[in-house]
């Protein structure tokens, strides 16, 4: 599994370089004609809530033993046998392609590539929970560079799929187990809405240990109090909400200010000048500080990537006045760095052992309650 994680993370290599230097030589009108679709976009059918009893529509579920990618852990640790909680991972972007504005869910290049985020990043909760990942009919990668209606109506149907798949999770649990919400980019943002219309003001929210919604903006005066859970105030705290975007320095976050000040929030209210949530992984506190020897370990690929071990030690953690989370100097965790030091792929990997040691001890509060 670990030759086949690093055969995955060379060709997201290859990717990941060539977005960037399409982004850096042309900017974003080469960047909308490389990765936007042309095609009309075309209607999804609803996939029932029942579809998710197949074991089929799943990349994760606790009876996916063989080639389940978000039990892969690097050496020293180990999934858990008897976990107490369920976790709902939803992953990020996987398709790049400009054939479809809605990702096939049996589309296999995407979902290689699903699975290699989801190793990186669903497993560092494997310690604590029984980790559910859903397939759906993400958007495309070009959504996210276009304002055409196409794309809104490609991430609608792409959470739609999420929400089916939420429902027939919880219907598996028992009535008090706990639960851990999580996901990244699309995810995060599949996440946010998937708190405010299925946890918030719901019996629900007392069984949520955490919302891990990272890789994605939300805002902390338009959109938190709609999630129904409290922003994560400090380590070992349960029933919250956790966030943070990661950035070196110097950090250029022009591209993702100007879309994200374009949006409203779930108030109905602008977002722009309005600060971030940021979560400091490394300490869990809200716009925190900690020093590169409070990292328990950073996931790292070596330089033949034919191993993928943690270093630890090696990168800080800090948030801005507006939000954002700042790791120092640009380290060598690998060479898909995206433009302006934005670290969005590393968003997990760069904290890996301090968020399975949070997730832990949030559990650890929810539980003796």
């Amino acid at each position: 599994m670990v030759r086949k994680f690093l055969y995955f993370v060379a060709f997201i290599i290859v990717l990941m370089l060539l977005a960037a230097a399409t982004y850096r030589l042309f900017g974003k009108e080469l960047m909308e004609i490389a990765f936007v679709p042309k095609t009309e976009y075309v209607q999804q059918s609803k996939v029932e809530t029942s579809a998710y009893a197949d074991s089929n529509m799943w990349f994760s579920r606790p009876e996916i033993r063989s080639g389940n990618p978000a039990l892969w852990t690097p050496d020293g640790h180990s999934p858990t046998q008897n976990a107490e909680a369920a976790v709902f991972f939803i992953h990020p972007t996987s398709y790049l392609g400009r054939e479809y504005w809605n990702a096939p869910i049996d589309d296999k290049e995407s979902q290689d590539r699903a699975k290699l985020f989801l190793r990186g990043q669903a497993s560092t909760f494997n310690a604590s929970g029984e980790i559910w990942a859903p397939k759906y009919r993400q958007a495309a990668f070009g959504s996210f560079l276009t304002d055409k209606p196409e794309a809104k109506q490609a991430l609608e149907a792409a959470y739609a799929d999420v929400l089916s798949a939420f429902d027939y999770f919880v219907s598996q649990q028992g009535e008090n187990r706990p639960i851990i919400l999580a996901g990244h980019s699309q995810g995060g943002l599949h996440l946010t809405n998937l708190l405010r219309d299925r946890v918030a003001g719901t019996a629900l929210a007392n069984r949520i240990v955490a919302a891990y919604v990272v890789g994605w903006p939300v805002s902390m005066e338009t959109d938190i109090i709609a999630l129904g859970l409290p922003a994560c105030e400090a380590y070992g705290q349960s029933g919250c909400v956790l966030s943070w975007e990661s950035f070196a320095e110097p950090a250029d976050y022009a591209q993702v200010i100007d879309a994200f000040d374009s949006t409203t929030g779930f108030n109905e209210r602008p977002r722009k000048g309005t600060k971030l949530m940021c979560t400091n992984p490394l300490n869990g506190a809200l716009d925190g500080e900690a020093a590169a020897d409070m990292n328990l370990g950073t996931l790292v690929p070596n330089e033949q990537l034919n191993q993928a071990g943690l270093v630890a030690k090696s990168v800080s953690a800090r948030c801005d006045d507006r939000g954002f989370l700042l790791i120092g100097d640009p380290p060598e965790v690998g060479p898909y760095v995206l433009p302006g030091n934005n670290y969005h792929v590393y968003d997990f990997s760069l904290f890996w052992a301090n968020i399975r040691q949070d997730v832990a001890a949030r559990l650890a509060t929810h539980s003796a309650k």
